[in-house]
């Protein structure tokens, strides 16, 4: 299982690393209720400071489980969110800055919190990059880092395998898509209903990509990517796209799959299945209804899309994000649900 590095100094405000690490521990529940194998996931506390436990400015006293290593080795490391400003971090944590650098070079991943950014601007790591910050350090945040892009209307950003988040609120949505990564759709969408309503909206929903698929130079691409988002209910196809593009069909598709790494269908179908699970979470619609409304020819299409992309049936992702019990299904139902295969009826 993935190790979660967080590095811990008093300004942190706790919440920014309290629910990442009840997400993680309720994800590991779940995923051995199913019967998983895999070792729960370590949650590794690093002090900045010398102070065991540290004292935050906020009150609570946080255990520290081991100094701040020379080479970091986690799959993830957490900035938590500063209160007030981050100038008092920044000095402590200078000696640090090029440990973080190296880690990030070898691969690492990093999730600042809020106001955190700052300490990967510091470290020149978010130079012309994609980044976010608390709302209320834009303005200092875009004087003192002019060659960073500041997102401004995005809470997440995502820049390779560096993510900002915009407040601690947001993380619960970041830790949801590490979950998705680390154990599947399912036990993501379980956790969300846990934690709901911190949990509100997908990663994909609220995060500036900087790596998605419309990060490509490709105008006629882009232009065929922006008219499936305006409506993805339509009947859009590759000779249809072309067409509009004015190339033949052939090449447009080389050039859609060169730019995006996918064919038209599949990221045709990726909206689809994105505005069904907005549909599924928020609205009381009928299931066939929600089919014909995201453009599939039929429920029992929609149903088979839906369960290869999440895993889940419309109806069971409707139950597990509502809060209802998982899927319908006891802990043993879930691990015999997954050991035969079988679904329910949608």
């Amino acid at each position: 299982m993935p190790t979660v590095g967080v590095l811990l100094y008093p300004e942190a405000l706790a919440t920014s690393l309290t629910l990442p690490a009840e997400i993680c521990h309720a994800a590991d529940q779940l995923a051995r209720a199913q019967g998983s194998p895999a070792p729960a996931t370590e949650v590794r506390v690093y002090g900045v400071c010398d102070e065991n436990p540290v004292r935050l400015d906020s009150g609570p006293a946080l255990h520290v489980d081991r100094a701040v290593p020379e080479e970091f080795n986690d799959d993830l490391l957490l900035l938590p969110a500063i209160w007030r400003h981050p100038r008092r971090v920044l000095r402590r944590f200078t000696p640090f800055l090029d440990s973080l650098v190296r880690y990030v070079e070898r691969g690492g991943s990093v999730c600042s919190v809020g106001t955190a950014s700052t300490l990967l601007a510091e470290a020149g790591l978010l130079s012309g990059r994609a980044a976010t910050t608390h709302w209320h350090d834009f303005e200092r945040f875009a004087r003192s880092y002019p060659d960073v892009d500041l997102k401004r209307r995005h809470l997440i950003t995502q820049s390779e395998r560096l993510y900002c988040v915009g407040s601690v609120n947001s993380i619960a949505d970041f830790m949801l898509h590490m979950v998705t990564q680390w154990h599947g759709e399912r036990i993501a969408r379980a956790v969300e209903a846990q934690f709901s309503p911190e949990a509100r909206q997908s990663f994909a929903s609220a995060a500036f990509l900087e790596q998605s698929v419309s990060a490509h130079h490709d105008a006629v691409v882009r232009a065929a990517q922006d008219a499936m988002q305006e409506a993805p209910a339509l009947p859009h196809t590759v000779t249809s796209l072309a067409n509009d593009a004015g190339i033949s069909s052939r090449s447009f598709g080389r050039r859609f799959r060169r730019a995006t790494g996918e064919t038209p269908g599949a990221y045709l179908q990726k909206l689809r299945i994105r505005d069904a699970r907005a549909l599924l979470q928020k609205s009381d619609l009928a299931i066939a209804e929600i089919a014909w409304r995201c453009g599939f020819s039929s429920p029992s299409r929609f149903a088979q899309a839906f369960r290869a992309a999440t895993r889940l049936t419309p109806r069971e992702y409707r139950q597990a994000v509502r809060g209802k019990r998982f899927g319908e299904l006891g802990a043993q139902d879930v691990a015999d649900h997954h050991k035969t295969g079988h679904h329910k009826a949608t």
